[in-house]
């Protein structure tokens, strides 16, 4: 099928006057919206599709129709076809997907699911879809920058890794049907991709530290045969699903029609809650990331304030983990901004700042930090990250404490999510990111103490 381009920019400009128009949405109400089922990507968390589900709401959908997955352990193996701690199959991935999509059509009372997935998300999907049952119980697959054709394309080049497009998982996955399609029939089949601005849909080995050398796969790797394939021209690899954009292709493939609105639209009164998540150690390649509750943490909220990043007066929250790793339910001021103070045993006390949540949410992830070996030296660490998207140089306005870009952050194809500045001094003090129009102001805590800074960034 045809590509269809759009412009990163002049979906951006659709945001304002939002708050009007999300009157007017349809799916308001009625029974048969169905329930959509978001898959995050590698080593990644519920949590990135908050937003998303916020534009979602914002446009009438039912909340107890908006469900976010998080794999236990969200990190593909080195070899699909051998274990590895703290690693999970493309066989496990799919199983957890299928039992997550049965929990949700018997809650809702849905014959079949829509499922929405970022990169290797959507691997779970094709899986599910061509090799289960899952044919049956979805009505729409939406990947977005899925690399559906690999990462490279090298048999000589970890061969049994699920990103070799060259390897037996995706050789097998994008068997040609009867028809000529890479697609399973039955459901209907969407890809969002970047133009030229996704690291890991490149033809060069550059960013795979092996520059001048081919990897088998092109820009419009994401795309299938079968599918239609969206090309929002801009966006980096993990916008290509948490961007507006990305959710106005969305919405619009699901519903046939545009979104009343690509804005927000506050709420009065915001629940949040989330998991707190951690760590685990593979004494060959250190720390790693899960989705499993870490029990026993404390989560201590603050309002500050907005300006120097100075709590507010005492705790508004606080928590001390169970076993279901849920840090809530807090009810919030949808104009307060935040800190989320971690503290767990072989963790740094981790002081989150956020932006004001304007909507309730149940996928407000948190994971405390460990200070690394190379950082013992700094006076104090903090980090500014974007989870939703990447830094792009000379795409995006954005500065960390008064440098611009951020250091770490490099020019060309956008790379990088978080940059970390290590300190000379540990005072106290307000310390600022800015991202386009989000700004954050945390303060600097001393890292003679374990305890880090993260300036975490919503849009």
């Amino acid at each position: 099928m045809s590509e269809t381009v759009i412009r990163r920019r002049e979906l951006l400009l659709a945001t304002a006057g939002g708050a009007l128009l999300a009157a007017c949405a349809a799916p308001a109400g009625r029974d048969d919206t169905p329930p959509i089922v978001f898959v995050h990507g590698n080593g990644d968390t519920a949590a990135l599709w908050m937003a998303t589900i916020w534009r979602f709401e914002s446009n009438g959908w039912p909340r107890d129709r908006l469900h976010a997955i998080d794999m236990p352990y969200p990190l593909a193996r080195d070899d699909d076809a051998k274990e590895q701690p703290g690693r999970s199959s493309t066989a496990e991935h799919m199983a957890f997907l299928a039992a997550e999509v049965r929990k949700v059509l018997a809650a809702t009372g849905a014959k079949k699911v829509v499922l929405v997935g970022n990169s290797r998300g959507g691997y779970a999907i094709r899986n599910f879809i061509a090799n289960r049952d899952g044919a049956a119980v979805v009505s729409h697959a939406i990947l977005g920058g899925v690399p559906n054709h690999g990462v490279y394309a090298n048999p000589a080049r970890a061969p049994g890794g699920e990103f070799n497009g060259a390897g037996p998982f995706l050789t097998a996955l994008n068997r040609p049907g009867p028809d000529g399609n890479e697609v399973t029939p039955g459901v209907a089949w969407l890809t969002i991709r970047s133009d030229r601005n996704d690291k890991y849909a490149q033809p060069d080995g550059a960013l795979l530290g092996a520059p001048g050398t081919a990897t088998g796969v092109s820009f419009d790797g994401p795309a299938l045969k079968g599918a239609e394939n969206v090309v929002i021209a801009g966006v980096d690899h993990r916008e290509t699903s948490f961007s507006p954009q990305a959710f106005a292709a969305t919405y619009r493939f699901i519903t046939g029609r545009a979104p009343a609105t690509l804005a927000i639209v506050r709420e009065d009164r915001v629940v949040l809650d989330g998991i707190v998540s951690g760590l685990g150690l593979d004494n060959r390649q250190g720390d790693f990331a899960t989705n499993l509750p870490l029990v026993g943490a404390t989560v201590e909220g603050y309002a500050v304030d907005a300006a120097t990043g100075e709590r507010r007066g005492a705790a508004v929250h606080r928590k001390t983990i169970g076993s279901d790793g849920r840090w809530g339910p807090f009810v919030g001021d949808p104009a307060a901004r935040y800190e989320f103070a971690i503290a767990a045993d072989g963790y740094a006390t981790t002081h989150i700042y956020r932006s004001p949540f304007p909507r309730s949410s149940r996928f407000v992830s948190l994971r405390p930090e460990r200070i690394a070996t190379a950082d013992r030296e700094a006076k104090s660490i903090v980090t500014l990250t974007r989870p939703r998207g990447y830094f792009g140089v000379g795409r995006d306005r954005m500065t960390f404490d008064g440098a611009s870009p951020p250091p770490g952050v490099p020019a060309g194809v956008a790379t990088v999510a978080s940059s970390k500045l290590k300190l000379a001094d540990a005072s106290s003090r307000p310390i600022a990111g800015e991202f386009n129009d989000e700004r954050i102001v945390g303060r600097v805590w001393p890292a003679a103490d374990n305890q880090v800074t993260v300036l975490e960034l919503t849009y």
